[in-house]
């Protein structure tokens, strides 16, 4: 089953903290100093903020998935939306050791289909994909 996915960079990590936990109605599933995740199953979304450095606002959209099986579906769907496609196996983001494929959807937006492989004891950050869109935290470079 998939699992919406939303990233927000943010510039006072504590605050938005603060607005999502109760937009949210629960506390961040996982908190850093510079990072927090909600896993929500109502509605079925991985949302996540950080404060990285990053352009403020949307950072990027993806599909989590729960295999590579999986995985590799929602590959097929963005190969089949005639858009570059890049892959990253063990990509190290945001706490998690992941295999993504990244594209970027007509306006420009980051899309990221990924299976969580383990947790990391860090940040990380992804390996540089050549694909045109906005600089962020995990999503491809221009």
């Amino acid at each position: 089953m998939k699992r919406f996915h939303v990233h927000i960079a943010v510039d006072d990590l504590e605050k938005n903290i603060r607005f999502y936990s109760a937009l949210f109605q629960t506390e961040p599933s996982v908190l850093k100093d510079d990072y927090a995740k909600w896993m929500l199953d109502d509605p079925r979304i991985n949302f996540a903020i950080s404060a990285r450095g990053s352009r403020l606002g949307l950072d990027h959209l993806g599909l989590q998935v729960e295999s590579g099986e999986e995985l590799e579906e929602v590959n097929r769907g963005l190969s089949e939306a005639a858009l570059p496609v890049e892959a990253q196996k063990q990509a190290a983001c945001c706490y998690a050791q992941s295999d993504k494929y990244w594209t970027v959807d007509p306006q420009g937006i980051a899309w990221e289909a990924f299976h969580s492989l383990s947790s990391i004891p860090t940040f990380g950050k992804d390996t540089a994909i050549q694909i045109k869109s906005a600089s962020s935290c995990c999503s491809p470079s221009k």
